[in-house]
């Protein structure tokens, strides 16, 4: 008999995050999280995403072993303010076993129906800054640490319980040696001179810390027309800039300012992880936190994380001057792939911006709706 039981402690949490250890032993394509993080990451007394979320997490569990976990989330910002009853769900892993998948589903839905929204769409986080989507090609790729790995069969199951496309997600790499900088470099000089732009680059994280909001403003400018934006408050920010900023390397952070020191254009790569984070286990000490450190050093794949352009400029080619600075910082640091997080297929805008870096579409993720 399948049981739900639904977390409350964090030792219970620690279950919750621990089940996909187990689901994806000795998988080579599956990427640990940190589990103290991810921990962490659902306290609400720690991440402020809980200002404009509510989140109920539940286990499957059958006899003394763990055999799905889901995350029931009501973000009450697009709710609210942007009249979407949306109901969504993350965090979903699950053994092969369609009963249990819907026992999982039945939870969210009932949920759903409780607070009268009107549909079920995931898998997706609290926001837009979190992992979405459930894969559907590419299993044979290596995961990334801002993505969800997951085996073929969740597809089928969420299909055959009803489920139906609502977002498809693009996963696109492209060799580093296939970039041919100087149209890139011609363009980048041109525009500076054209428009009065320039290019800052940074070698000491303090330096960047001052920028960092007024960063958000553009992302939030860039995106805030996609049907997935929900605003990230101040808090979360803040809460983004301890978490992360720290961590990621200051040469790989991009900004490009206006004659009057604004920021009009913005890019964030990080260097890969993943076969790091395997090496640390989902364990920081005594050794996983060199194995990153590692990574950070001298990584052999970067992967474009964050990418804004103030609308003003979105026709006027600015990303030439990013690419231009970009490939100045990396030329000589031996990186193999560049690889790109998840990107709309109905996003052509932003599939025009790479197409001359010959990339290969190696990974597509889709979520799922069910009307309730």
């Amino acid at each position: 008999m399948i049981q739900l039981k639904e977390i409350h402690t964090q030792k219970e949490m620690k279950q919750f995050v621990l089940f996909p250890f187990s689901l994806y032993k000795n998988n080579p394509y599956w990427v640990p999280p940190i589990i103290k993080d991810e921990v962490a990451s659902f306290d609400t007394s720690k991440n402020p995403v809980f200002e404009h979320a509510k989140a109920r997490f539940f286990i499957a569990i059958k006899g003394n072993k763990v055999i799905g976990r889901i995350a029931a989330i009501i973000n009450t910002y697009e709710i609210e303010k942007q009249n979407l009853k949306k109901m969504r769900f993350g965090w979903f892993d699950v053994i092969d076993d369609i009963e249990v998948t819907k026992v999982l589903l039945d939870k969210v839905k009932e949920i759903g129906k409780d607070h009268n929204l009107e549909y079920v769409e995931g898998p997706v986080g609290f926001n837009n800054l979190d992992k979405t989507g459930v894969l559907i090609d590419g299993f044979d790729e290596l995961g990334t640490m801002i993505t969800w790995y997951n085996h073929p069969y969740y597809k089928e199951h969420l299909e055959q319980l009803g489920f139906k496309k609502e977002k498809e997600y693009l996963e696109n790499k492209f060799l580093f040696d296939d970039i041919k900088i100087q149209k890139y470099t011609k363009a980048s000089n041109i525009l500076q001179k054209r428009y009065g732009l320039t290019a800052l680059n940074f070698t000491k994280t303090k330096d960047i810390m001052p920028y960092v909001d007024e960063m958000f403003e553009v992302f939030s400018k860039t995106y805030s027309k996609l049907s997935t934006y929900v605003p990230i408050s101040d808090a979360q920010i803040q809460y983004f800039k301890n978490k992360y900023i720290s961590f990621i390397n200051p040469e790989f952070i991009k900004f490009v300012l206006d004659k009057d020191q604004n920021i009009v254009a913005f890019a964030i790569i990080m260097p890969s992880f993943s076969t790091a984070l395997q090496k640390a286990k989902g364990k920081l000490f005594p050794f996983g936190i060199f194995h990153l450190l590692k990574a950070r050093k001298k990584p052999k794949d970067v992967t474009f994380y964050l990418i804004g352009v103030d609308p003003n400029y979105q026709n006027k080619g600015v990303t030439a001057i990013i690419f231009d600075e970009f490939h100045k910082t990396l030329a000589n640091k031996n990186i193999e792939y560049c690889i790109r997080t998840p990107e709309l297929e109905e996003n052509t805008a932003i599939h025009k911006l790479w197409s001359g870096f010959n990339p290969r579409t190696h990974k597509r993720r889709r979520t799922y709706r069910l009307d309730l």
